[in-house]
């Protein structure tokens, strides 16, 4: 690793617009760093590989994770701190999202759907399991969110009670609005919690040819449909700009690089409502049966 490395922790890079966008970062002539979660550790690292990246100038290392399993989280924030060492993590890019319905049991005995579990709850107990490396380090913490958030069930956020326990029979698509809500809930809450890191939510856009986006019925006959590296260029915008809006609750990066007016999320500023679907550490593991592993 080069030593003026820009180190990124991320999750959801394995694939899809994730791993477009460490893809188009490992072709920048500015080295980096990239401590990787992934299911299949194997198939991931041969993806990467594959790229013929230069590794005198970039290293990739990746971990095990899986998002379902809230002590695999566990065991990988212990490990990339370890691989980490004394270095600064420059970027939290927490690009993993899932489909899914909510029509079976919760994973691993938890009461809330796969949907979010995975795309708000793990990634959540993520950055409090290596809160103070990020304090530390200054870090820019990136959600990868998506215009889905406006939503939400009847426009009620007392509807996310409902729809995102598990075996609440709610669709993929209601999963998926209310999940990606209570994420971007998750973004503001940590803008507040740590005041020495920059926090964007940034959106890549209509992307019908993701896997996530195929599983939706989207196509590239949509108005405003975009490739996945259009979507991956969106997203690595969030790294960037440093046009950081003067109102702190203006954290939203859309696809075409304009800050989103606070209008259009406006359910999402609700402090009361950010500080009830994201719980600390400790109510977390006692939540989801983990009291006593950490």
């Amino acid at each position: 690793m080069a030593a003026n490395a820009k180190t990124v922790i991320a999750t959801g890079a394995s694939s899809g617009l994730g791993f477009e966008a460490v893809k188009q970062l490992l072709e920048q002539p500015e080295p980096y760093n990239f401590i990787l979660g992934a299911r299949d550790t194997e198939g991931t690292q041969a993806a990467y590989n594959a790229l013929g990246f230069d590794a005198s100038k970039h290293s990739v290392h990746i971990l095990p994770l899986d998002l379902k399993d809230l002590r695999s989280v566990q065991v990988f924030a212990q490990k990339a701190l370890a691989q980490l060492g004394p270095n600064k993590v420059d970027y939290l890019f927490l690009a993993a999202g899932t489909l899914d319905d909510a029509n079976g049991p919760g994973p691993n005995g938890s009461q809330w759907c796969d949907g979010y579990v995975v795309n708000h709850l793990a990634q959540h107990y993520l950055v409090h399991l290596i809160r103070e490396t990020l304090i530390a380090s200054h870090t820019r913490l990136i959600f990868v969110s998506s215009g889905s958030i406006r939503n939400v069930r009847g426009q009620d956020p007392k509807t996310l009670d409902v729809d995102l326990k598990a075996g609440s029979g709610a669709g993929m698509q209601t999963v998926y609005s209310a999940s990606k809500f209570v994420q971007l809930l998750g973004a503001h809450y940590w803008r507040r919690q740590l005041p020495e890191c920059t926090v964007v939510a940034v959106s890549p856009g209509l992307i019908p040819s993701t896997k996530l986006a195929t599983d939706m019925g989207l196509s590239m006959n949509m108005p405003d449909a975009k490739t996945i590296p259009e979507g991956a260029q969106n997203i690595l915008r969030a790294f960037t700009r440093n046009d950081i809006p003067a109102d702190p609750e203006q954290i939203f990066l859309t696809s075409w690089g304009e800050w989103w007016p606070k209008d259009v999320y406006a359910m999402s500023l609700d402090t009361s409502l950010q500080n009830r679907w994201c719980l600390s550490r400790e109510e977390i593991e006692k939540a989801e049966g983990l009291a006593g592993d950490s």
